[in-house]
């Protein structure tokens, strides 16, 4: 399938976890994929890895909480490849940039605002630099990472559910925005994923304990999201917009 041929794809976060392997599948289905990473040498490894493979890849260091980075990465992209047709907002405050899973009474300030900075702010910087460029190009394909627990609740880690929740909304206010261009700004809600690189022991029983609790009673890994991702930045998905695809195994049913 290349159902993303020639098609330029900035992924944020895009070196790690769900990022690369969303990255990966585009790549092999045509698609120039830009490894958007706060961590610049490791994105370079890995967009080093999928060419290897004979796959399109660029490798752009960028901090979506600085506006200034982000613009700069948008423009490097716009001038070396000539356009921007995707962007999966990936890059969030989780397990590589590390939180605290607490209850909302022992979570700081600082934690709680650097939260908002990434995975809110982060979201908008992002969306806010590529838009003009789809908007020139009278196409385009966004799709924000938000989380199933922004729809059922969590009993820890209100910071990070509050932002996830915040993408929800920022999804579909910037969908009503942007369709009179053919923007399309759709949002995918991953269930509990096993998407840390060495996981302790405690993670493995978080994520097998929300196994039990699906209709898949499996841990939910990366490339369960891939194929969704890849969806929404085809052809096929060119009626669709301003929508949440819960991707968690049948954990939170509506």
């Amino acid at each position: 399938m290349k159902n993303l041929e020639g098609r330029v794809i900035i992924v944020t976060g895009g070196s790690g976890g769900i990022g690369i392997v969303a990255s990966e599948l585009m790549a092999e289905r045509g698609a120039h994929v830009v490894l958007a990473e706060l961590d610049g040498t490791r994105a370079e490894t890995e967009a080093d890895r999928l060419r290897s493979q004979g796959l399109d890849a660029t490798a752009i260091q960028t901090d979506v909480s600085d506006k200034g980075s982000v613009d700069f990465m948008v423009k490097e992209v716009s001038t070396q490849l000539g356009r921007v047709d995707g962007l999966v907002n990936n890059a969030a405050m989780f397990s590589r940039v590390p939180m605290s899973r607490v209850g909302s009474l022992e979570i700081s300030e600082s934690e709680w605002d650097k939260m908002m900075e990434i995975n809110v702010k982060g979201v908008w910087n992002v969306c806010s630099a590529v838009v003009p460029v789809m908007k020139t190009q009278k196409y385009g394909k966004i799709v924000n990472i938000s989380s199933g627990t922004a729809l059922k609740g969590s009993p820890s880690r209100i910071h990070y559910v509050t932002s996830k929740a915040a993408v929800i909304g920022y999804t579909k206010s910037l969908a009503m925005e942007v369709g009179e261009h053919n923007i399309y700004v759709n949002c995918v809600a991953p269930g509990s994923t096993l998407a840390e690189e060495n996981p302790t022991p405690e993670i493995i029983a978080v994520r097998e304990k929300a196994a039990s609790t699906r209709c898949i009673k499996r841990v939910q890994r990366p490339e369960d999201l891939a194929g969704p991702l890849a969806f929404f930045m085809g052809p096929d998905s060119d009626f669709i917009t301003g929508q949440t695809l819960v991707v968690d195994g049948g954990s939170c049913l509506h």
